[in-house]
């Protein structure tokens, strides 16, 4: 998990520092008007932190807890594209702080609690590869920020 742990941290330093420099001309572009705009992406890992951070909180004193993300359908009614640009990336920036400080204190034996994100049945999955994996998502998205 530290490895995840010092990730995690290094993306939230670099991600920052990128997103703040951006001008909001490439945050509102739209590539195609069925695309997400860089605002609606950030948007995105802005979900996906609340949602990852209920897993990481409720999975480990409630196993198996039912927790999935309707992706298109959160950021649809947040209506990111009208938000305000520095508002989404302080957001962004301290939901991913408050998830490494749970990761942080997370005890060892909890890592292999699990938690349900099947939107059609269950889906299994333990919150240390809930971690590795949001890691891994945001990284992937980075390469569209």
């Amino acid at each position: 998990m530290q490895q995840v742990i010092a990730e995690l941290s290094q993306l939230i330093a670099d991600g920052t520092q990128h997103f703040i420099q951006m001008p909001e001309s490439e945050w509102a572009a739209k590539p195609d008007p069925a695309k997400w705009s860089k605002k609606e992406v950030l948007g995105h890992l802005i979900d996906s932190a609340l949602n990852n951070h209920r897993r990481f909180v409720v999975g480990q004193y409630a196993q198996g807890q039912n927790i999935v993300y309707a992706q298109d359908q959160w950021v649809a009614s947040q209506n990111y594209q009208q938000a305000h640009t520095p508002e989404l990336i302080a957001l962004w920036q301290l939901l991913n702080l408050q998830i490494v400080r749970i990761l942080e204190n997370m005890p060892s034996d909890a890592y292999q609690h699990v938690c349900d994100t099947g939107k059609n049945g269950p889906d299994l999955h333990t919150l240390e590869w809930l971690a590795e994996d949001y890691v891994a998502h945001m990284r992937h998205h980075f390469l569209k920020l």
